[in-house]
């Protein structure tokens, strides 16, 4: 199954005339002013790029929105028909907040502003976007983020129904964006760049929210090295014998409880030309359903399990743009998949389990699985050498207590943690640095093995540290590392919102491309 795809334009022509099905335009909410336009739901103020279509409703367009209901707040929606005034038939004013003091809004609030617009005018074939686009060192940024909120905001993914549902539209099948110069290079390879990554991030939704009985680890590793070998990136796929032979312990013993047998899938970028000389390897969790095997977990929710592959999803994907962005260092992603079962085969409670790098753990619960093949594959990636790993996984459900379902919890090597942070900061997908304690550790000595895979003392306290603790066996000395646990923001269970459509959000294939054009930029 695979998602609706919408196409990107820049135009330069006047948006008051251009033939399109719907123009946006962006409101900010203003409380004082001699500019501030008064009506009952509040105080508007219409955003840079509206100049033309204020014009055309003879500068009542402010109170005509206010008596609808607008209020400028971020992410609202408001349609009004023209009437002729402007060629569009339909103007869609969306709310940016507060007008910004000396500089555009910021690019997270216009790439949500611009999701919300987009997904709003679903059924409309054509649609303009005249936002305000500042003519200044921050203009990339800012047209990145309408860009890649177009793509995404319009994102619905195929689905399985059976009969034709009217009330279900079709995502807008072009958007156009108003920029000063269409003909600008920089601004057309921005557009390149969004088209690359949102593509990559859809990809990863399609992925997360394909149903579990058609995405089973072999059918999720063939999908994904097919979609690398058409991409130009190298693969290579381990089968259930392989992982065997290789030692990759770990691995094997989820996924031996599934007749749907496990696999490691490789995928590699080799720059052409100069490079810095560093290497960067991405893991990424594919449990493609969790049923928690002999631990199992309680049944409500438990559907929401075809998503335990989200970091998997997201490091396959995006090795896909990196294939198309051509950073100038190398790239490795890691992908172990398995589906955890509870069977007469399955991997048990008190189980020692012989990993990759030779380490034996003890295993105290069977739905502590995520870090078991993750352990195998970051061995692996430190014996093949890396300089940087980046590590994404939905490993606990500890993030989500304590970080909330927007903010990824990152634990690692501080230097390369609060390179995580920044980055997603800059992308809009939040995470946030925390600490992998000694008490920790010490809890999950094991009697007889070398850790247990969980401290038993602790329960469900620091959950999420806990995760990282065990991940930090696996990483080799001199490799810098970061583990990302997305438990929370790779899966949007509520209506949806900004960018993000119910199901798979594509988190954090974005932050992934901003750390590796990072590394090939300042190593």
């Amino acid at each position: 199954m695979t998602s609706s795809s919408t196409t990107l334009s820049l135009v330069d022509t006047d948006p008051a005339e251009l033939a399109v099905d719907a123009i946006v335009i962006g409101v900010h909410s203003q409380t004082t002013g001699p500019d501030a336009t008064s009506g009952p739901a509040g105080t508007l103020l219409l955003a840079d790029g509206a100049e033309s279509i204020a014009a055309a409703f003879d500068g009542k367009l402010t109170a005509t929105l206010a008596l609808l209901g607008a209020t400028g707040g971020p992410g609202e929606v408001i349609k009004l028909a023209t009437l002729g005034t402007v060629t569009a038939p339909l103007v869609l004013a969306v709310g940016l907040g507060p007008e910004p003091t000396g500089a555009a809004p910021a690019p997270e609030t216009l790439r949500r502003a611009t999701g919300a617009a987009v997904r709003a005018l679903a059924g409309a074939p054509r649609v303009a976007l005249s936002l305000p686009l500042p003519d200044n060192a921050d203009a990339p940024a800012v047209l990145r983020a309408v860009a890649e909120g177009a793509l995404l905001g319009g994102y619905r993914f195929a689905g399985y129904k059976t009969t034709p549902q009217p009330s279900r539209r079709e995502p807008v099948a072009e958007v156009l964006i108003a920029v000063p110069d269409a003909a600008d290079e920089a601004a057309r390879a921005e557009i390149d760049r969004a088209t690359a990554v949102a593509g990559a991030v859809r990809t990863s939704r399609d992925w997360v929210n394909t149903a579990p009985n058609e995405l089973r680890p072999p059918a999720f590793a063939e999908a994904v090295a097919t979609a690398a070998r058409a991409a130009g990136l190298d693969v290579e796929v381990l089968d259930e014998q392989e992982l065997r032979a290789g030692g990759y312990g770990g691995i094997t013993a989820v996924g031996q409880g599934s007749e749907a047998p496990p696999r490691l899938v490789k995928l590699t970028w080799t720059p052409v030309g100069e490079t810095n000389g560093k290497r960067v390897a991405l893991v990424g969790k594919g449990i493609t359903f969790d049923t928690g095997g002999i631990s199992i977990k309680p049944a409500q929710g438990m559907w929401e399990m075809k998503s335990d592959m989200a970091g998997a999803a997201a490091v396959g994907a995006a090795m896909l743009a990196i294939a198309a962005l051509k950073p100038s260092v190398t790239v490795t992603g890691y992908l172990p998949m398995a589906e955890n079962m509870p069977s007469g085969t399955s991997y048990r409670p008190g189980d020692v389990v012989t990993m990759f790098n030779g380490k034996r753990v003890e295993v105290l619960n069977t739905d502590a699985e995520g870090r078991m093949i993750l352990g195998d594959a970051m061995a692996r990636a430190c014996a093949d050498g890396t300089d940087y790993l980046f590590e994404t996984s939905t490993l606990t459900g500890g993030q989500v207590i304590a970080l909330g379902k927007r903010i990824a919890g990152v634990m690692g090597t501080p230097e390369l943690c609060e390179r995580v942070k920044v980055a997603g900061d800059a992308v809009g997908e939040p995470a946030w640095p925390m600490p992998l304690p000694d008490d920790v550790r010490k809890g999950m000595d094991s009697d007889v093995a070398d850790i247990s895979q969980v401290n038993a003392g602790m329960d469900r306290a620091g959950h999420m540290l806990q995760g990282g603790v065990f991940l930090r066996e696996f990483v080799t000395d001199e490799v810098a590392w970061a583990h990302i646990d997305i438990a929370g923001p790779s899966y949007h269970s509520g209506e949806p919102t900004g960018y993000w459509t119910k199901g798979g959000t594509g988190v954090p294939v974005r932050t992934l491309l901003q750390l590796v054009e990072d590394v090939a930029a300042n190593g």
